[in-house]
Formats: structure tokens, C-alpha cells, sequence
């Protein structure tokens, strides 16, 4: 009986001391009662879908696997930065390089052509300036034939209120001469008017020298432009025919720089043209108030009277 006793003890504590071992075995987080899962294998195998399945054996929570974080945004493009716009080309077509000739090589019969249009455009611009300087003068000295002059109480009185370099002082001194000196073949009358006329022709001459220059600028100008036009589109076409390139932009060039020439003759030609009309005009106007001073003194030395 003793002995049945102690199988049955002995029997109790050993399922004791195993239930102890297994909760002892059992992990911290694991609630107590419940059995652990098979471990699962180190490599799963992927199903059909190509997503690694759950360890046979396994719970439901320990087979579903964690979602894969979602790919993250695709940076922006960053656009590259403007290129630099590129320098702009000089132009291989202008005066410089007129003056320069093609290849460096000079032109001398270009560069003869724009000498003789400055020249022109120089001189014209010269003369005009010298001669309005001049008709003004005139202009201002009729002005004082009028105030000075006719107002003087005798001839002489108003021969020497006029400025000395005054032409119409002159006009009246030879006047004088002629009225004094007088001539048995010829009247009084005649000799006065034939001296006064040769002074006044004398005076005109003067006033009209120069001018012709830009008439002659304003009728030749144009073409000697366009020879040097013509000059340049010859060997335009002659450096084409040598190189065997005849593009557009091998004819254009050559044959646009040589056009300068013609719109040089223009700029040289017109304001010469218009310049001269101008002291033309201006002429006439002193020569009707030089041929009114000296019908007037002409009466007064044949009457000897105003």
C-alpha cells in the first residue's frame, strides 16, 4: 500500500515539474495556456502570386505579412538653366569691311570712290556754310542801306555810314567815280549805268562763286556711286565664279555690301541739290536789293536829287 502510494507521488510530480518546464519554455509575450507556433522556416517558399505565404503551422496573425511601404514620390525634374544667349555675329558686311576689301585684300578702286564722295560731301557742306555765312552778311548790310544811307542828309555823309567792307558802299563809291570822271563819247547817264552794272556783275560773281561745285556734286554723285556699285558686283560675281559656290548667302552678301556704294552717291547727292536751290534763292534776293540800290543812286547822281 505504502509502495502504491508512493508510484501514485511520484507519478503527480513528475507531470508537475514538466507543466513547470513547458511554462518556463513558454516567451514573456505569449499568454500562459496557449501553445507556440512551429517556427517557421528561414526562406519561404512564394505563392502563385510571387509574395512569400505564411509558415505551415503558423497563426493567422503570424502569416500575414507587413505591407510594403509605398515607393516614394518622384522627385521633380529641375530644368537645366537657359543656355547664355550667344554673342551675336558681327556683321561681315559694312563700310569697315568695304573699306577693308574682301579676304583683307584692298580695293583701291573702291576705296578711290568713297575718297572722291567724302570729298564731295565735305566740300558741299563747306561751301554752304561759307556762303550762307556770307548772304547773311549781305542781307544785314541792305538792312543798313535803308536805316543809314537814305536817311544821311548828303551822298558822302551816307557813303561813310556804311561799314567799310559793305557792298553796297562799293556800289555807291563807284557810282560816285563815274558821276565825277564822266566820258565825251558816252553820256552822264550811260557811263553811271554802265559803271554800276560792272560792279553789281562783279558783286554777283563773287556771291555765286562756289555754288556751281554743288550743283556739280548734286548731278554726278549718284553715278559715281553707282560705278562703284557696279565695281563691286564685278567681283562679287568673280570671287563666286572662282570659288564654284553660288549659294544664296555667297551672292547676297557681296552684292548688298556693294549696294553701299549707291546709297553713299544718294546721301552725298541730295542734300547738295536741296543746299544749292537754297543759296540760289537766297542769291536772287540780293541781287534784286543790290539792283534797287543802284537804280536809286542812279537817279540820284544824273538828278542830283533823292
Amino acid at each position: 500500500m505504502i509502495s502504491k502510494n508512493l508510484a501514485i507521488a511520484a507519478a503527480i510530480l513528475l507531470l508537475s515539474g514538466l507543466s513547470v518546464g513547458q511554462a518556463v519554455a513558454q516567451p514573456a509575450d505569449q499568454p500562459a495556456g496557449q501553445t507556440s507556433a512551429t517556427p517557421a522556416t528561414t526562406n519561404p517558399t512564394p505563392d502563385a502570386t510571387g509574395t512569400p505565404g505564411a509558415t505551415p503551422g503558423a497563426t493567422t496573425s503570424d502569416a500575414a505579412a507587413p505591407a510594403a511601404p509605398p515607393p516614394a514620390a518622384a522627385a521633380p525634374a529641375v530644368s537645366p538653366p537657359p543656355a547664355a544667349a550667344a554673342a551675336p555675329k558681327e556683321n561681315p558686311y559694312g563700310l569697315r569691311q568695304l573699306w577693308e576689301g574682301q579676304n583683307g585684300k584692298a580695293d583701291w578702286v573702291a576705296r578711290g570712290v568713297m575718297i572722291i564722295l567724302a570729298i564731295m560731301s565735305i566740300g558741299t557742306w563747306y561751301i554752304f556754310f561759307m556762303k550762307y555765312w556770307e548772304q547773311s552778311r549781305v542781307i544785314g548790310q541792305a538792312k543798313q542801306v535803308e536805316r543809314r544811307f537814305w536817311s544821311s542828309n548828303n551822298l558822302n555823309e551816307g557813303i561813310d555810314k556804311l561799314a567799310k567792307n559793305s557792298v553796297f558802299r562799293t556800289v555807291a563809291e563807284s557810282g560816285v567815280r563815274a558821276s565825277s570822271g564822266g566820258s565825251g563819247i558816252v553820256n552822264s547817264n550811260d557811263w553811271i549805268a554802265m559803271a554800276l552794272n560792272r560792279q553789281l556783275e562783279e558783286i554777283n560773281a563773287r556771291l555765286q562763286g562756289g555754288i556751281a561745285f554743288l550743283a556739280s556734286v548734286g548731278s554726278t554723285a549718284p553715278f559715281v556711286g553707282l560705278f562703284g556699285t557696279v565695281w563691286g558686283i564685278l567681283n562679287a560675281l568673280l570671287a563666286i565664279g572662282v570659288s564654284g559656290q553660288p549659294s544664296i548667302e555667297k551672292v547676297a552678301g557681296p552684292v548688298g555690301e556693294a549696294l553701299i556704294m549707291t546709297a553713299i552717291g544718294l546721301f552725298v547727292a541730295v542734300p547738295a541739290v536741296l543746299l544749292y536751290n537754297l543759296l540760289v534763292r537766297r542769291n536772287k534776293v540780293i541781287n534784286e536789293k543790290l539792283r534797287s540800290f543802284a537804280s536809286d543812286l542812279q537817279t540820284y547822281l544824273v538828278t542830283k536829287g533823292k
